[in-house]
Order: structure tokens, then C-alpha cells, then sequence
């Protein structure tokens, strides 16, 4: 069997050309008589790896100087109690809530201090973005808190929150490098790099230098500090090294695409093909209001469960892998990342027309 399109929400699919290369490097990396997976992090080797794979990140995304790059683990997950450990200093934090990454990060929040919901789409199972021109952010409240593109639901901000001058805290997990991003927006960017970037396991924390203080609360694990890192270039103890070593050959793989203005381009035409369907579809609907439509993550559903289950079963057979909806909404969804090529989702459309057609 060959490789199948592969429309996981992540793990998710990587350049082949990318998994050539490390494939190629797997027993010998660079003459060095043995593979990155057995490398010391303390060798010339791999210090040159991880300071490249930063250096383009810095490149690819225009990161001032006033910005570390931090390459972590632990997932978004932890740095949901990681954000109040060391931004919290009057106990205080606003949090927009669309969709469950972004609630979890609230309701950790709550275990640090006083996390204020000021705006949420729960309302309509999570299906669009709040309007957050003008919302009634605490005065005294230390950042606010987003999530910029909600995996599960395929929803995605396409302006980033009036936060009133209070820090701006985004989780970017499934939109990272999608297109391109003005850092000096935000206090603190970050995400889980197993959706568009590289192999799970690692978290990239971006975030401005006078936000990184010894001024943590207290009881944070010495782990948990961003000093730590920040302060041993991502290596106070052993990174996951391979990890960042496959993140940085996709720097690299979308440098050569033409950066992130090319990427942006290439994921607009892509969830083009995929939406226009959807919105003339007698079967399939998407579930997103339009304006706030994900280009990484599209969601749809039949109206039946049975006929979703039917259509999830055979596009596996046809070679259209992990469609199934988040396990907390149903139906389908189709993850279309930077890897996935624009063939992938044209015969997913192609699939789906003659679906339709024989179970109208």
C-alpha cells in the first residue's frame, strides 16, 4: 500500500520530502557515524541543529529580538498551567472561550488565580468567533487569553482581540506557520507542533523577553519557569531532540515554498476547493459560520449519523485516512495542514460528489 491522504487533526501529516531526508540521515546524520535519535544534545552536532531550526524559525515568522524562541515539552496542555505560573502577578487573567482547548486553559487558569470569561461561542457548540471589538476586560487583569484556531470545531479568528493594551496570550497549535503573523501582537505565541509542524512532543514557546522573570508564583517547579529555559537555550535538561531536529527540516521545507505568504496562498486555495463544495453540497454542510471558517480544519456533517459513520468507513477504503470528527461533536472533519498536498483534498471532493450521489 502507498501513503494515503492523510486528514488528521495530529499527529498529522508531514512533507514527504521532509520524511525522505530524515529517513536518509537515520543511521548516519551528516558524517557523524550515527543518527540524531542517539546524538548527545550537548554535542557541536546538535547544538547546530537547534540553533538553526531557530534561527529560521526567527526568519520564516520576522520574531524581534526582544522575543525567545523556547522549545519545550509537555504540549499545550501544560503550558496551560505554565501561562499563569508566570504571567499571573495580580492573580488575575481573561480568558475567551471557543471551543475546548481554550476552556481547559481557562479552567487551569483557575486553579492559579481569578480567570475571568469575558466572551464565549458555547452558546453554538463553539461554531463561530465571538466578537471581540469591545469586551469588558478587568482592569486589573494580567493578559487575555486565546485560542487562535479551535482544532475541534474549525473555527478561526480572523481578527485578533481589542485586548484593551493588556498582553495577548494565543495559543496557535493548529494554525502555526499556516500564514503570516505580526509576533509583536502578542506577549506570549505558542503551540504543540504536531499538527503543522513536526512530530508530537514538542511545544514552541515564543514570547517577550520582560514577560520571562524570576517573579513566578510561588511553589512553580524550577521545569515550569520560562527563566529556565530561556536562560539554557531550551537546554536546562535534554530537549526532545529528535523532535525539534524534524521541526526544523519543515522550517526549512517551507522557507523553499516561499515562506509564509506562499503558505497562506497555497492553504486559501486548498480550503477553497473543500468550502465551495460544502456550501452547493445537497448532503454534506459545513458546520462553521463562514467568516469564521478555519483554512486547517474543516468540519462537516450529513444530518445522519448512520450515513457519516457510512461515509467515514468508506473513504478509509478508499484511502482518506482519520475523518471522523472529534469524538465531542461527531460527523466529520478534514484537517488540511501545509503537508497535505492540494490533490489530497481536490479527490477527497471528488469522493464525496460521487458519495452524495449514490446516497441522496
Amino acid at each position: 500500500m502507498g501513503r494515503v491522504y492523510n486528514f488528521s487533526a495530529g499527529p498529522a501529516v508531514l512533507p514527504e520530502e521532509v520524511l525522505k531526508e530524515a529517513a536518509d540521515e537515520m543511521l548516519d546524520y551528516k558524517g557523524t557515524g550515527m543518527s540524531v535519535m542517539e546524538m548527545s544534545h550537548r554535542s557541536k552536532a546538535y547544538q547546530a541543529i537547534i540553533d538553526e531550526a531557530e534561527a529560521d524559525l526567527r526568519d520564516l515568522m520576522n520574531i524581534p529580538d526582544n522575543y525567545k524562541v523556547l522549545f519545550l515539552q509537555g504540549g499545550a496542555s501544560q503550558q496551560f498551567a505554565m501561562i499563569p505560573m508566570n504571567l499571573l502577578k495580580n492573580k488575575k487573567a481573561a480568558y475567551i472561550v471557543t471551543g475546548q482547548w481554550a476552556k481547559k486553559a481557562y479552567q487551569e487558569a483557575k486553579i492559579y488565580g481569578e480567570a475571568v470569561e469575558v466572551a464565549s461561542s458555547a452558546d453554538k457548540t463553539f461554531s463561530y468567533i465571538p466578537d471581540c471589538s469591545d469586551l469588558d476586560i478587568p482592569e486589573d487583569a494580567d493578559y487575555v487569553y486565546i485560542c487562535e484556531n479551535n482544532t475541534i470545531y474549525g473555527t478561526k479568528y480572523k481578527t485578533l482581540p481589542n485586548t484593551k493594551g493588556k498582553i495577548l496570550v494565543s495559543d496557535v497549535s493548529s494554525c502555526f506557520l499556516s500564514e503570516p503573523v505580526d509576533v509583536t501582537k502578542y506577549g506570549v505565541i505558542y503551540g504543540g507542533v504536531q499538527k503543522n509542524i513536526g512530530p508530537a512532543g514538542v511545544v514552541i514557546v515564543i514570547i517577550r523577553e520582560d514577560l520571562i522573570t524570576e517573579d513566578t508564583l510561588p511553589g512553580t517547579p524550577t521545569m515550569l519557569k520560562y527563566k529556565t529555559h530561556a536562560d539554557n537555550g531550551s537546554m536546562y535538561n535534554t530537549p526532545p531532540c529528535y523532535g525539534i531536529y524534524i521541526c526544523g527540516k519543515v522550517f526549512k521545507w517551507i522557507k523553499k515554498q516561499g515562506g509564509l505568504a506562499a503558505m497562506k496562498e497555497r492553504n486559501e486555495k486548498k480550503a477553497k476547493i473543500l468550502y465551495d463544495f460544502l456550501d452547493q453540497s445537497e448532503l454534506f454542510k459545513g458546520t462553521v459560520r463562514k467568516e469564521d471558517r478555519s483554512l486547517m480544519n474543516v468540519p462537516f456533517v450529513t444530518g445522519n449519523e448512520e450515513l457519516d459513520a457510512k461515509f467515514v468507513k468508506e473513504a478509509k477504503e478508499a484511502g482518506f485516512e482519520n475523518l471522523k470528527g472529534h469524538r465531542t461533536v461527531g460527523g466529520m472533519r478534514a484537517s488540511i495542514y501545509n503537508a497535505m498536498p492540494i490533490e489530497g483534498v481536490e479527490k477527497l471532493v471528488e469522493f464525496m460528489k460521487e458519495f452524495e450521489k449514490n446516497n441522496k
